[in-house]
């Protein structure tokens, strides 16, 4: 049997998310069906994450064992065929038979974007968060360091039954950036907690509005409950950037 390493790349607009679902198209499900096109057999697919409906992926990874012969260099050409546009994949290898996509996984990088300007650009709908009132990138670089380093997260999450019981994450960078109208927030860790970015950057809004101050980070993380934190930002300005093995 053996195992190769996918790099693929999607426009998270129409899929429920990464993993295969009864109420929606997914792109694991697109994947696979194309897969299946190639192979001839049904693959099992390791995701290394679980992006949530409309969130982006500029580069998401994944293991597939077969054991078909195909060389490595064909499959992505081959995978491409079959794919729509919305998803590509950017890189195919033959990896190790016991490489697996999400748990040797040692960190991932992810972005927000949001479109920070009086007026709407309608280039950016579903790419970018819409976000009108003033953003002082300075005061939120300073406030987004009390994110950075091993923390139990509970107050950045949502818990459901995917949750398990180690909340503490080690989050190794977090940074604010602006270009003009663009604002780029982008945050390093080993893992991530359901919704916990989303929140964050949520968190960091409501600092924008005056409803949290900008030295409130650290009693949130301390108080490891969710209602402390922001409101969790809309998905459409989340994209995994980077995953690192």
């Amino acid at each position: 049997m053996r195992n190769f390493l996918l790099t693929i790349q999607y426009d998270g607009r129409g899929f429920c998310g990464w993993q295969i679902q009864k109420n929606g198209v997914t792109v694991q499900e697109v994947l696979q069906n194309a897969l299946s096109e190639v192979l001839g057999e049904y693959s099992d697919l390791k995701g290394c994450s679980r992006t949530d409906s409309g969130v982006h992926a500029n580069m998401y990874c994944v293991s597939v064992k077969t054991d078909h012969p195909i060389p490595a260099e064909r499959l992505k050409p081959a995978i491409n065929r079959y794919l729509p546009m919305s998803v590509v994949c950017l890189d195919s290898r033959e990896v190790s038979p016991d490489f697996h996509a999400r748990y040797d996984c040692r960190g991932k990088q992810y972005i927000y974007k949001i479109w920070n300007s009086d007026t709407r650009n309608p280039f950016l709908d579903g790419y970018a968060l819409y976000y009108r009132y003033n953003i002082d990138v300075d005061v939120l670089n300073r406030a987004a360091q009390a994110y950075v380093g091993a923390h139990d997260f509970t107050s950045f999450c949502t818990r459901d039954e995917r949750e398990q019981k180690n909340m503490v994450r080690t989050v190794r960078q977090f940074k604010v950036e602006r270009e003009e109208n663009l604002v780029t927030m982008t945050v390093e860790a080993d893992g991530f907690l359901y919704n916990m970015v989303r929140i964050m950057v949520g968190t960091l809004l409501e600092i924008c509005q005056g409803r949290l101050s900008p030295d409130s980070i650290g009693a949130i993380i301390e108080g490891k409950n969710r209602e402390l934190a922001g409101a969790t930002a809309p998905a459409c300005g989340l994209y995994l950037n980077k995953v690192y093995y």
